[in-house]
């Protein structure tokens, strides 16, 4: 069996027949020569609809995720969209996770519920609560473990039995562990969704989308909603993907390995009121995630004894933290949920603590960050 590190760096991606060149190139084009009428050179008319760079991408992401077909977008809001275009109907029912990401809740709330879409929102760490909410027209379970920005575990495993037993997909959002730390299609996914301009991307420098069907004829229907609609990965947008991805492995075990540490800081800090991370024998999440994860990511978030003012102070008095929105960058970052990343959640049930902290840590010398944070502090 290929390891994780060696089909990062070759997947998809022999050196080009024409040239030898080791790197993929950027087929930046919009058309293809044919052969003839209808006579496609090498499988390839247009780039809406197919795309050599993007291609390379797309076969990695099936193998990363030990799935049967990767399709790449746009954003990670464009490949949900693409999936609920392609799993569901008017009058169908969707079940949220109780602490969505503020983005997935806005498309189903107020995009798709339009289209006559039904969802509800449940805590999916309680399988009995789970299993109540299923209806008869359940059509999709869709989870993030960890979550975003509340850090909690779900049973994937467990999750796939209950949607599977109501002839629903479970479809899971692996960004904040990315493949390297989770394959949620080995543990009983139907399709596993990213926002590639996270962890995958790694770099704070592009913007994308994937995803990946455990079901080869699910994977063709994500296909033709995939050019049906267009939001497609731009070749250079895919290129920084692959790129980011050969060395996902190295950066996730030191973003692991310093999340680690400043969790542990936090947690004996006296202006600190809780931290939330799986790799803290206290989360509640702790077994599940050492048994379905190979590390407990590099997401921290905590509350603060001192509410919200004091919580918008921290962001503001950091200086190698950045406050800004995002995450999975070797850079570290700092924000405040509740007015930024999950504002749109702001008065619904999905509403995430005002007091509350998120931390994306970096690469960088935890040393540095550890001072930092225990400046901002003070």
């Amino acid at each position: 069996m290929t390891g994780f590190d060696t089909l990062a760096i070759h997947a998809g991606q022999d050196p080009d027949p024409r040239t030898g060149a080791v790197a993929i190139p950027i087929y930046q084009t919009s058309t293809y020569k044919q052969d003839g009428v209808g006579g496609l050179r090498s499988g390839y008319e247009y780039s809406r609809s197919a795309n050599p760079t993007r291609a390379a991408l797309e076969e990695a992401m099936a193998a990363l995720e030990v799935g049967a077909r990767g399709r790449a977008f746009a954003s990670g809001l464009a490949a949900e969209d693409a999936y609920f275009r392609t799993a569901c109907r008017p009058g169908d029912h969707v079940l949220l996770p109780g602490d969505a990401y503020g983005g997935t809740f806005r498309l189903v709330a107020r995009v798709l519920a339009n289209w006559g879409v039904e969802y509800t929102s449940v805590p999916l760490d309680d399988l009995d609560a789970v299993r109540s909410a299923v209806r008869p027209n359940t059509k999709v379970v869709w989870c993030e473990t960890p979550t975003n920005p509340l850090l909690g575990i779900a049973d994937i495993a467990g999750l796939a039995d209950i949607a599977h037993g109501a002839g629903a997909h479970l479809v899971v959002d692996n960004t904040f562990a990315s493949p390297y730390l989770q394959q949620p299609i080995a543990l009983g996914a139907d399709v596993v969704v990213h926002s590639t301009t996270k962890y995958l991307g790694g770099h704070s420098d592009v913007v994308g989308g994937a995803l990946v069907a455990a079901d080869a004829e699910l994977g063709e229907q994500l296909a033709f909603h995939q050019n049906a609609m267009g939001a497609v990965a731009g070749p250079f947008d895919a290129w920084l993907v692959l790129r980011g991805i050969k060395t996902l492995g190295v950066r996730m075990d030191r973003h692991c390995a310093n999340a680690e540490r400043i969790a542990e800081f936090l947690v004996g800090h006296p202006a600190v009121d809780r931290v939330l991370y799986p790799g803290l024998p206290s989360h509640p999440g702790h077994d599940l995630a050492a048994r379905q994860m190979r590390g407990f990511g590099g997401m921290v978030s905590f509350t603060l004894r001192g509410g919200e003012e004091t919580a918008l102070k921290v962001c503001g008095l950091v200086s190698v933290f950045t406050l800004g929105e995002s995450l999975g960058g070797v850079e570290s970052l700092i924000e405040h949920p509740g007015r930024m990343t999950h504002s749109s959640v702001a008065g619904s049930p999905l509403e995430v603590p005002n007091d509350l902290v998120r931390l994306s840590v970096g690469i960088e010398n935890v040393e540095d960050l550890i001072d930092d944070l225990t400046s901002a502090l003070a």
